[in-house]
């Protein structure tokens, strides 16, 4: 039954989970110096990691949409991208963890039969890289590898400057996609997933099927607004925890408590009592509430 909950997060963790990750782990990894790197799963980890990294100190640990990117002190960086199962353990100095990603779903969280990579530090402590599905990755790139992949990869960002209206209205010329497939376009803005998308759409009253260039410019500004308002709260709430995402001190983050249409099929609208609506669209589970949603 365990596996069942990673399957519906197919799209977990989104912004606000890993950027609270980050806030947890950069803290404890800033200006740790790299000692040793174990690999327990070459397929999905390039093993340059292992002889590469040793030696080198952590110097900022970022994120981009839903990559983390760790600046090391030779000018490189360590990029991590979870996925649907991926979790960072930090351990310091074999006592208690730190964890950030999924639960292993099952009741010993600090499971080591999904661990794929550890990376010792010089102080003794550890950073475990454990993933149930392995579809979650490591690798090691240069400035230039990254800026390009991440100039290619991902659109402008809620939560970050070039976030701005003026940016954010032009994306929508043009396009024949459903609402939905539009917002989960990573291309055009960066970091948004299937729960979040939805929360959006509820709150700028728009429906998520509804075809991007018949959407009006007073649905456009409204749902700009309701991407900062439901990812600034997320991101405020620690993210969104069903049975998998733990936060970077192994805490379940509280947003669930929060979300207005995402896992409430066939509950009443807080709104308007209707009962909310699920459909697959854009090939994800997709809750709507089909009375305040035009």
């Amino acid at each position: 039954g365990n596996f069942l909950n990673f399957i519906i997060l197919a799209d977990m963790p989104e912004i606000p989970e890993v950027e609270t990750i980050r806030r947890d782990l950069e803290p404890v990894l800033m200006n740790q110096t790299i000692a040793t790197v174990l690999i327990l799963d070459k397929e999905r980890t390039s093993p340059d990691l292992a002889t590469q990294l040793p030696g080198q100190t952590i110097h900022a640990v970022r994120r981009r949409g839903k990559l983390l990117i760790m600046d090391l002190s030779s000018g490189g960086h360590l990029i991590i991208h979870l996925k649907m199962t991926g979790q960072l353990i930090y351990i310091a100095n074999q006592s208690t963890p730190v964890a950030g990603g999924h639960s292993n779903g099952n009741q010993d969280d600090w499971s080591e039969r999904f661990t794929r990579v550890i990376i010792t530090f010089q102080d003794g402590s550890l950073l475990r890289f454990n993933d149930l599905r392995r579809f979650g990755y490591l690798k090691l790139v240069n400035q230039k590898t990254l800026s390009d992949y991440l100039e290619k990869t991902f659109g402008i960002e809620p939560l970050t400057p070039n976030f701005t209206l003026e940016n954010f209205l032009p994306l929508f010329r043009g396009r024949r996609t459903n609402l939905k497939a539009f917002l989960l376009n990573q291309k055009l803005i960066a970091g948004l997933g299937n729960i979040y998308v939805d929360e959006v759409c509820f709150t700028a009253g728009v429906l998520p099927t509804k075809i991007v260039t018949t959407i009006t410019l007073a649905q456009q500004q409204r749902l700009f607004s309701a991407i900062n308002t439901v990812i600034t709260q997320a991101v405020k709430n620690r993210g969104t925890t069903f049975k998998d995402f733990v936060d970077g001190t192994g805490e379940a983050g509280y947003n669930y408590n929060y979300l207005a249409v995402f896992g409430h099929t066939k509950q009443p609208c807080q709104t308007c009592a209707t009962p909310i609506k699920k459909i697959r669209l854009a090939g994800r589970g997709t809750h709507y509430c089909p009375s305040c949603q035009k």
